[in-house]
């Protein structure tokens, strides 16, 4: 049936609070085995990725939250040559993943084909073509079993995943046991970063996370940055037995970032320093 035009979407921000998106049309919309999936052309945000009516990346901001992801912990590893990214099925991870000139061998893997597929044909001015580049493997597979199966050992693990109070698929992907599994295919001075949800809006899940991730690691730091599409402030965790991206100097990721080729819209040295000093969002009680 055609959708009335115009219409709007209703991207919920918590069980309380919601956005009101404006949308021109919808491309996309089909069911996979795990969730559903739309692509959406957004009048204020251009082209996004929604899965089970969440917002995941926007063209007009998803730079923000993929940066932000990607290079603290990158930038903090002084060679990062192997990556492993466990999600990210729209490709803009792999993106900023792949412009570390250290980087040989990245691997992607996404238990959604659909989405993947979906990526590479409709969502091209985010991936730029990274699932084609030849340091990209691209798996379709449970990131867990993935994890648990893998003999191969990585410098960065990327856990770019859907909220951990999100569709069921990922929820798994939060917990002590795969932290410990994370921990054991990570390199000698690996790090691991996690998206992390919404410090302010599901304060109790991502106290769990946190504390799953500290049973786990010695040197966690937590930081967060504003997504307009999301309606909130990301959270992110990272992880590591000796790598600490809180103690970089900003002249240290500039230098790092040029040496490698890196660039980018959002982050660089001063935004790193401002990541990692910015109070963590938490809403009083009332």
């Amino acid at each position: 049936m055609p959708i009335p035009k115009p219409f709007v979407i209703l991207q919920p921000v918590s069980e309380e609070t919601a956005l009101i998106m404006k949308v021109r049309s919808i491309l996309v919309q089909e069911t996979s085995q795990y969730q559903e999936i739309a692509i959406a052309e957004f009048t204020e945000y251009g082209r996004g990725l929604v899965l089970d009516g969440l917002v995941q990346s926007t063209e007009a901001d998803e730079h923000i939250y993929h940066e932000c992801l990607v290079h603290p912990p990158m930038v903090a590893h002084p060679d990062p040559r192997k990556v492993l990214i466990v999600g990210g099925g729209e490709g803009a991870t792999l993106r900023e993943v792949l412009k570390h000139g250290p980087v040989k061998r990245a691997v992607m893997v996404d238990i959604d084909e659909k989405v993947v597929d979906l990526a590479r044909r409709h969502l091209g001015t985010m991936h730029m073509g990274a699932m084609s580049d030849p340091r990209a493997s691209v798996l379709i597979m449970d990131g867990l079993k993935y994890i648990a199966e893998t003999e191969e050992k990585f410098d960065v693990v990327i856990l770019d995943l859907t909220d951990p109070y999100g569709p069921e698929i990922s929820k798994m992907l939060y917990g002590e046991e795969f932290y410990r599994r994370v921990s054991s295919i990570m390199e000698e001075g690996g790090i691991m970063v996690t998206q992390a949800g919404s410090s302010f809006y599901y304060p109790e899940t991502y106290d769990m996370v946190l504390s799953n991730v500290r049973s786990v690691f010695p040197i966690v730091v937590e930081y967060n940055v504003w997504v307009p599409s999301f309606g909130y402030a990301v959270n992110f965790i990272t992880g590591s037995s000796n790598v600490d991206p809180a103690n970089i100097a900003a002249e240290d990721v500039e230098s790092r970032l040029r040496a490698r080729g890196v660039t980018t819209k959002f982050y660089n040295g001063r935004t790193h320093i401002a990541l990692m000093n910015m109070p963590i969002f938490r809403r009083l009680s009332h």
